[in-house]
């Protein structure tokens, strides 16, 4: 995850915060591994931390290939230590075989929305930003958040709104998107922020914009968030090296209440043990630094040695 710091003269430039990156660090770093994989390379923070304090190759897995684009440069000087590839980590078994490698020591998946994207307005994710609906992770990727909000059902809407956004007023708010796009198609994110304002109202008492569950949903929508992460937590774990350690680091209750889940099974199966007994979370100096991680929720798996 990354922040977007605006100086004095109005010019935003992006710098990379990682999130927990000491905690995932020493995590990965501890058994001294050979082979770690970061599902999520994003900008590269955590990757560059890990390579810089291990000897271990970097396999980089990412959807956007903007974000590769980057991080490439950014990894530049580790030479052929790094390895990257535009995929989504629910094919992590298949990269795995396609670059040479049947296990890893390490697997690290930061569930986080990059502000690489976040805080670029045409790709459409942030109700903070105008530009269209897009919010595709993967460009070449054919559905956007402008077809659903505009082709899908009323009903569909609600539910998409309320299972991924855990939105209770998500039968209002796709009442009213149906209402405005017969008068014509919701075409940016302003347009769609402005509908929900107007379902429910400009204030939450909980100080999280109206809109915010509304956008994640759509998002979690397009880009089948959900249906990846099930693939990952199926497949991941089967892929790691005796004493490989798997991270994840989650954002919303969607994908902590998965993990969660996950790794007690693991747990209960004898094969894996829990390193993180409770779920870590941010210091609030890093919280304080970085306000995006106030919500980050790490744990952490090991497998047993055979």
């Amino acid at each position: 995850m990354s922040l977007a710091v605006k100086h004095d003269d109005g010019a935003a430039v992006r710098r990379h915060v990682p999130v927990m990156v000491a905690e995932v660090r020493d995590l990965v770093a501890a058994h001294g591994p050979r082979v770690v994989v970061d599902v999520t390379l994003g900008m590269a923070g955590h990757a560059e931390a890990i390579l810089g304090a291990t000897g271990a190759r970097i396999l980089g897995i990412d959807r956007d290939a903007e974000a590769l684009a980057a991080a490439r440069d950014r990894l530049a000087p580790f030479g052929d230590r790094v390895i990257l590839r535009q995929a989504d980590f629910a094919d992590l078994a298949q990269v795995l075989l396609e670059c040479g490698f049947d296990r890893a020591d390490a697997i690290v998946a930061d569930l986080g929305m990059s502000s690489f994207a976040l805080d670029d307005a045409e790709r459409g994710f942030s109700f903070r930003l105008e530009g269209p609906l897009d919010m595709r992770m993967d460009r070449t990727q054919g559905i956007r958040a402008y077809d659903l909000v505009n082709e899908e059902s009323e009903t569909d809407l609600a539910n998409i709104i309320f299972n991924f956004g855990e939105e209770r007023a998500s039968r209002r708010i796709a009442r009213a998107i149906v209402e405005e796009r017969r008068r014509r198609p919701l075409e940016t994110t302003a347009e769609l922020r402005a509908v929900v304002e107007r379902a429910i109202g400009p204030h939450r008492r909980s100080g999280a914009h109206p809109a915010t569950r509304t956008f994640q949903a759509l998002r979690i929508a397009v880009n089948r968030e959900m249906e990846s992460l099930a693939a990952l937590l199926a497949d991941a774990p089967g892929l790691l090296a005796a004493r490989g350690r798997m991270i994840v680091l989650a954002y919303h209750s969607l994908e902590d209440r998965a993990v969660k889940e996950r790794f007690r099974e693991l747990k209960r199966s004898g094969g894996y043990s829990a390193i993180t007994g409770k779920v870590m979370k941010p210091q609030r100096a890093e919280i304080a630094n970085n306000p995006r991680a106030r919500s980050a929720r790490l744990r952490c798996i090991e497998r047993i040695a055979q």
